[in-house]
Order: structure tokens, then sequence, then C-alpha cells
């Protein structure tokens, strides 16, 4: 019988490059998880936005600025921001965000607009 849980720390996750700089990919579609849990260090990212994901970028430290859309959010430790599909989106600065993904992210779902 399942546990019904599961339990990773960060520290035993390996990092992984990424369009957005270095990501620990926690929790990921291939786990089966219905969400993806990354913790990733954005300096400068590419603008992208996903067909299917509604993604949460909760800001751990650091300071920095999302694009999203046509606005420019200024990011300092402790902001929770809501990105819906089709929205384009992409951070500078350097800070540490705790991304959550609903469906789990899927590499074929991240689409890059010309910068």
């Amino acid at each position: 019988m399942p546990k019904g849980y599961e339990a990773r720390h960060v520290k035993d996750v390996p990092p992984t490059p990424c369009p957005c700089g270095q990501s620990v990919r926690i929790f990921t579609r291939k786990d089966g998880s219905p969400a993806n849990i990354h913790v990733t260090s954005i300096q400068d990212s590419r603008r992208h936005y996903h067909k299917h994901c509604t993604e949460f970028y909760f800001i751990l430290e650091g300071e920095g600025a999302l694009e999203v859309g046509d606005d420019s959010l200024p990011l300092t430790p402790g902001l929770l921001v809501r990105i819906d599909p089709g929205t384009p989106h992409r951070g500078h600065g350097d800070f540490k965000t705790l991304v959550i993904g609903v469906p789990a992210w899927d590499p074929a779902d991240e689409w890059f607009t010309e910068d």
C-alpha cells in the first residue's frame, strides 16, 4: 500500500540549468506530481509563456523585476505572483523564487517569444 505522501529536501535534489537560470526541481511531472515545485535562481531569463500551466512565483530572497505581460513588477522577498497561461513573462535581477506550476510543468509547454 502506498504511503500517501512523499518528502524531499531541497539539498538532496541536484540543480538543473534552465532558461531562467538554475532550478532545483523538487517535484515534477515525471514524479507523477499534479504540480511542479521548483526553487529557481534567476538573474536574466528569456521571455516565455505556457499555454496550459498557471505558475506561482513566491520570492524567497534577492531583488529584481518580473516582466509580466506589459507590466514590470518590482520583486522583494515575500511577494507572490500568479502568472496565467498565455501570459509572457521573464525575470531580471538576482533573486530566488519558489515556482509552483499547475498542472505540473511540461517542457513541451514552454514557448519563447522574440526579445
